[in-house]
């Protein structure tokens, strides 16, 4: 009787793992390919639910507001004097403002930054001004640099220049912590974009260098498993 020669395993089973590895290549080179979108999106995304709040005070709606007031309290004091309010006779409220219209009963951080609004002051936005400034440039920033990356090369901002950037940010901010002075929404705004500003220049242009080598190898180790390089996507 002949006999018969081993039969190895499945052809499936040698081919699962490098279909697996591929998919692996390509959603990771999707992800580096793709990054500054998804950035862009995130930051969109972060910056403009905040503004759900009292949009949802305003139609009605203050159980799904508070929500919104409740997820982005670990991210922001919330103070009512440092924030942006909609619906109302002003779009910001100083401390004396506040306290003019009895809406506080004691001056402590822990009492501001429960107050929501009411129907006359309107109501304030989930992040303060300040943190808009930042993350609202920090997206500009991001599309800045999205329409730049097409024509130049941009250069990475020196960390002496982004330390210069943060002056204004860090001034404005400890000199408040002490009773020296009060900031405004003005100062706020701008320090704030600076800030965020100036951190997207000193990041993304190692991001996307990251990212431009990650493309470069996956797509050398598609090419050796294919036999063919894919082309960029657009």
């Amino acid at each position: 009787m002949d006999s018969q020669p081993a039969s190895g395993p499945p052809a499936g089973r040698n081919r699962t793992p490098n279909r697996a590895t591929r998919l692996g290549d390509r959603i990771v080179m999707g992800i580096a390919r793709h990054w500054l979108a998804i950035a862009n999106l995130a930051l969109f995304t972060f910056i403009a639910l905040p503004f759900a709040a009292p949009i949802l005070m305003r139609v009605g709606m203050p159980r799904a507001a508070r929500v919104f007031y409740t997820i982005y309290l670990p991210t922001c004091h919330q103070l009512p004097d440092r924030s942006y309010f909609l619906f109302g006779d002003k779009a910001v409220y100083t401390l004396a403002d506040l306290e003019a219209a009895g809406v506080l009963s004691d001056t402590s951080v822990l009492q501001r930054r429960k107050y929501i609004g009411d129907e006359t002051l309107g109501y304030k936005v989930a992040i303060c001004e300040r943190d808009i400034a930042i993350y609202g440039s920090m997206l500009i920033g991001g599309l800045m640099f999205a329409v730049a990356r097409k024509r130049w090369r941009i250069p990475r901002l020196p960390i002496g220049i982004y330390v210069l950037f943060l002056l204004p940010i860090a001034l404005d901010g400890f000199s408040q912590l002490f009773g020296l002075r009060t900031s405004n929404w003005f100062l706020r705004t701008v320090t704030g974009a600076l800030f965020g500003l100036a951190t997207i220049w000193l990041t993304y242009p190692y991001v996307q260098e990251s990212m431009d080598d990650i493309v470069l190898t996956t797509e050398a180790r598609l090419a050796q498993e294919t036999g063919q390089i894919e082309r960029p996507g657009i």
